[in-house]
């Protein structure tokens, strides 16, 4: 993110961050990059290198309207009006094949009920509503990558709807696939509460900005817009197209969050934010030392 603000030419102090871990309930432990074993299954392949100055970001332009021509497909041949999924089997088998850590939080069945695969979901959704609540009095600034974007939308939509959230962001997110709407709005109906469209979620005051590689086959349903409608308070999710510049070794990954936290437009949206909070700590520090006075 600094970086990414040093790109800007507008470096800037980080508003309080704080990272929710979840990958530990599913994992019994993280990638190392201490490990230089190719063959060790802990070796970490992708670490964090800065972006090159050299990086060219290409027209997506063609590509761009390839997807909204397959976003519109898909939605037709997987999705019904009231957002039951067609062809249930074919859907569980593309997250078993894309989306293996999605299989375990969606896993409504198994045997042994002490299994972490009956427990994932709860834990993970615990873990962001715990730090949420922590900060609950504060302005929000909420990044999910990922599937991240999804365990965020969940908990401020079915847990914490009350929250106040400035900005939402989601980076290289599936939210847009159908499989991905389809289960949530099943969590709708199991609370037998139908929604006709989904949502942003009640919460999110300000902004819902959704950034997307269109060469990342994590949101290639780029266009959240087209598929979740505005809250009471009005906000919609605002997609932008960017260029995720991560590579190691000559190797891009356009799904990377390194390369989605320094894109110029994330990087704008954060120094807004940041701008925004360093002119009213300073206003309201000032008043108080007035009052004080």
């Amino acid at each position: 993110m600094l970086e990414g603000l040093e790109k800007l030419n507008k470096p800037y102090n980080l508003p309080k961050f704080e990272l929710v871990y979840w990958a530990d309930i599913l994992y019994d432990k993280p990638l190392d990059e201490k490990i230089k074993d190719t063959n060790d299954p802990y070796f970490l392949n992708e670490e964090y290198t800065p972006g090159r100055s050299d990086f060219v970001s290409e027209d997506n332009s063609l590509r761009q309207k390839v997807l909204d021509f397959l976003e519109a497909q898909l939605d037709k041949l997987f999705l019904n009006d009231d957002l039951t999924i067609n062809y249930s089997g074919i859907t569980d088998v593309f997250i078993h094949r894309y989306f293996k850590a999605l299989e375990i939080y969606y896993a409504e069945e198994c045997m042994d009920k002490n299994d972490i695969r009956c427990k994932a979901r709860q834990l993970i959704r615990d873990r962001l509503t715990e730090i949420m609540m922590k900060y609950k009095e504060d302005e929000i600034f909420l990044i999910g990558h990922s599937m991240g974007s999804i365990i965020a939308y969940d908990v401020l939509t079915f847990l914490l709807p009350e929250i106040v959230i400035h900005t939402f962001i989601t980076l290289g997110s599936p939210l847009g696939f159908p499989v991905i709407q389809g289960k949530i709005a099943s969590e709708w109906n199991a609370k037998r509460l139908v929604p006709p469209k989904l949502k942003t979620p009640p919460g999110v005051k300000k902004h819902w900005y959704n950034f997307a590689d269109l060469k990342d086959n994590v949101a290639l349903i780029y266009n959240l817009h087209e598929n979740y409608v505005a809250n009471w308070q009005g906000v919609r999710p605002q997609d932008f197209v960017v260029n995720n510049d991560y590579q190691i070794e000559n190797e891009f990954n356009p799904h990377k969050s390194f390369g989605y936290l320094r894109t110029l437009e994330f990087s704008q949206a954060l120094y807004d934010f940041s701008l925004k909070e360093y002119f009213l700590t300073n206003i309201l520090s000032r008043f108080y030392s007035l009052f004080k006075n």
